[in-house]
């Protein structure tokens, strides 16, 4: 019967989708918003499979944890890191479509006002 397995595979997919997001969401911040917590689930579940700790520990799962927050702290808060650790979570992140980003002035960019 292929509607039925076609059927089964689906509700295993949802199930699965519904899981994965069940256990992102004990990582989230007390302080972050909706559209911060979205955006940061969405980098974290994107590389899950990738960061699973082994069975012997390892910490991988941390370390997503911490580049997800890389990632979040540089889009909505305006931090600044080292340009290595940017570019990688912003490959990672490629892609995430986030709207109404605040936008933040750098300190290179008020030193050049105050040149002119």
């Amino acid at each position: 019967m292929v509607g039925g397995e076609a059927t089964i595979s689906v509700e295993e997919l949802v199930s699965g989708v519904r899981q994965a997001a069940d256990f992102a969401e004990q990582f989230r911040s007390y302080s972050e918003s909706e559209k911060q917590w979205k955006a940061r689930m969405e980098f974290i579940l994107r590389h899950l499979p990738d960061y699973r700790d082994p069975p012997d520990g390892g910490g991988r799962l941390d370390q997503l944890l911490s580049l997800s927050m890389v990632w979040a702290n540089h889009l909505f808060l305006g931090c600044s890191y080292n340009k290595d650790l940017l570019d990688k979570v912003m490959e990672m992140a490629n892609g995430i479509e986030v709207e109404d980003l605040p936008h933040f002035t750098t300190r290179g960019e008020l030193m050049k006002k105050h040149q002119l």
